[in-house]
């Protein structure tokens, strides 16, 4: 039996993932009274800090802070702390010869591939710098005649055109490029081309000579450039940083709470039921959650279009990556590194064919024997995350396909953690002897803990066909629902995932502006 709470507000937000907390701090700026309500015991979604081993902490899902929108910071006043760095990739080679890559230019390669880059990364920042203006803002409704529509078209179309004419052609050009005909048309060292090809497929169940993989390498750009950082505390410092503007601006957070549905009543929201049977009104209500989720389950196909609910039970949103933590009881040894460099990104990725070798048992939902894997040891900058003299190996590593063959069951995960350890072993002889705890989240892991449908980070892949003025589908791609005052603000809606603020604060954006024409 639901039990009304009495409580009437103008919003609820279901889940406090790092989107779902910024869109409810702006809208509680704007004088809204806002509950967001988490099913988790603590705020954040995939951007927390938990310990999974005795004294061991780690960030458990997201690892990395390189996406957080300028203009998040500004309006919600974070912490300087939170400022991303220029961390050094290092491609790691089994031969100690390694090759390392900056924002704008890379050693360990040739003169002439070393100029390439330069070059490269200059044109990339101009068009990731382009494609953040349009991550910012609400994409224009395909074929709508209203003037905000309008004026965004014409400012994209200017934008584009203000890069001339020749940038202007390479940019059309590139954006429907794979990633692959790029680095073999521009370098020549095998781990330059290896490490730029990993960047522009983590997190997706894309390879390298996938389509529009050019695309998803400048959706990396378009946060700082690529830069990236680990913030103190692990990214669940970031999180709590966000809740804590969001409370500042008088949202209430309520953790512990999961919701079992929207409540649709004449087709439109009135609220929300929690599992524990409490009811709470309001007539908006913002889904952090990922699309299919929140019509399937939250709201029920039968309230929706056939033909919608039809699209977004299509939307493909099938995870690949897995993600790794160890705990050491010291750092392993990497020939040719220096103990400093334990502070950067390191990432095994020997060539842009390893990476693609690596894809191909996904496609028939195997595992990679050889995984390409990006790795990072916070406790080497924040020693609050393990044991005096220990450390913490946080890493991604693909691919993991979500529809494994036979399933995640424990033989199939031992096997892929002894595909992992053989594979870091090549680089670090003495990792297996280093290790006194771990833990391995796959993609049905993710889905479980985080509640996004089947693990996969963006909440939808990022593709063309799902991307822009169509993400997550044709009918939803500026937050609203086609049912009155049900909206998104997760990674499922644009731009997409990464630890950005973007689709939370462009959603309160557009709620704020909807309310103000009506």
């Amino acid at each position: 039996m639901t039990k009304s709470m009495g409580e009437k507000y103008d919003a609820i937000v279901v889940g406090a993932g790092h989107n779902g907390l910024v869109c409810s701090a702006l809208l509680a700026k704007a004088g809204k009274r806002v509950l967001v309500l988490e099913a988790n015991q603590q705020v954040g979604g995939a951007a927390i800090t938990r310990e999974f081993a005795d004294g061991y902490l780690v960030s458990a899902c997201a690892h990395l802070l390189y996406q957080l929108q300028p203009e998040v910071r500004k309006e919600l006043k974070l912490a300087t702390r939170l400022a991303t760095e220029d961390m050094t990739t290092i491609a790691l080679g089994e031969d100690g010869k390694h090759v390392r890559l900056k924002t704008d230019s890379v050693e360990g390669v040739s003169d002439e591939d070393a100029k390439q880059y330069r070059d490269f990364r200059k044109r990339m920042a101009r068009f990731a710098k382009l494609l953040r203006k349009v991550f910012n803002k609400t994409p224009p409704r395909l074929g709508n005649q209203d003037f905000q529509d309008f004026l965004t078209y014409a400012q994209l179309g200017l934008d584009v055109r203000m890069l001339g004419k020749a940038e202007m052609e390479a940019f059309l050009r590139l954006i429907f490029m794979n990633i692959h005909d790029e680095v073999t048309e521009r370098f020549e060292h095998p781990m330059l081309k290896g490490a730029i090809s990993l960047d522009a497929v983590l997190g997706t169940h894309l390879g390298p000579r996938s389509p529009n993989t050019m695309m998803t390498y400048l959706y990396r750009l378009a946060g700082d450039q690529g830069r990236a950082g680990v913030p103190a505390g692990g990214m669940g410092s970031v999180s709590n940083e966000l809740a804590q503007a969001a409370r500042g601006a008088g949202v209430t957070i309520r953790t512990g709470m999961p919701v079992k549905r929207i409540i649709i009543e004449n087709g439109r929201a009135t609220g929300v039921e929690t599992e524990s049977g409490e009811r709470f009104d309001s007539y908006k209500v913002i889904s952090n959650a990922d699309p299919k989720t929140t019509l399937m389950k939250l709201i029920g196909a039968k309230h929706a279009e056939t033909g919608f609910a039809r699209r977004v039970s299509h939307i493909r949103a099938r995870g690949n990556a897995a993600k790794l933590h160890l705990a050491l009881d010291g750092l392993p040894a990497i020939e040719g590194l220096s103990r400093k460099d334990f502070a950067e990104r390191l990432v095994i990725a020997p060539d842009e064919h390893y990476v693609e070798r690596a894809f191909n048992p996904a496609k028939y939902g195997e595992s990679s024997p050889n995984p390409v894997i990006e790795i990072t040891f916070p406790s080497f900058r924040d020693e609050t995350l393990a044991p005096t003299g220990k450390h913490v190996m946080s890493a991604v590593v693909q691919y993991a396909p979500y529809g494994l063959k036979g399933g995640w069951n424990e033989e199939a995960k031992a096997a892929f953690m002894k595909a992992i350890i053989d594979t870091l072993a090549k680089y670090m002889p003495d990792i297996e002897q280093r290790i006194t705890a771990s833990e391995l989240l796959t993609p049905a892991d993710i889905e479980n803990e985080f509640h996004i449908t089947g693990g996969h980070w963006h909440h939808g892949e990022l593709s063309l066909d799902q991307f822009l003025f169509v993400r997550p589908v044709n009918g939803a791609a500026q937050y609203q629902l086609p049912i009155d005052g049900v909206y998104l603000c997760g990674a499922g809606a644009h731009p997409g995932g990464g630890i950005s603020g973007a689709a939370g604060r462009n959603a309160a954006r557009a709620i704020l502006r909807r309310e103000k024409a009506a």
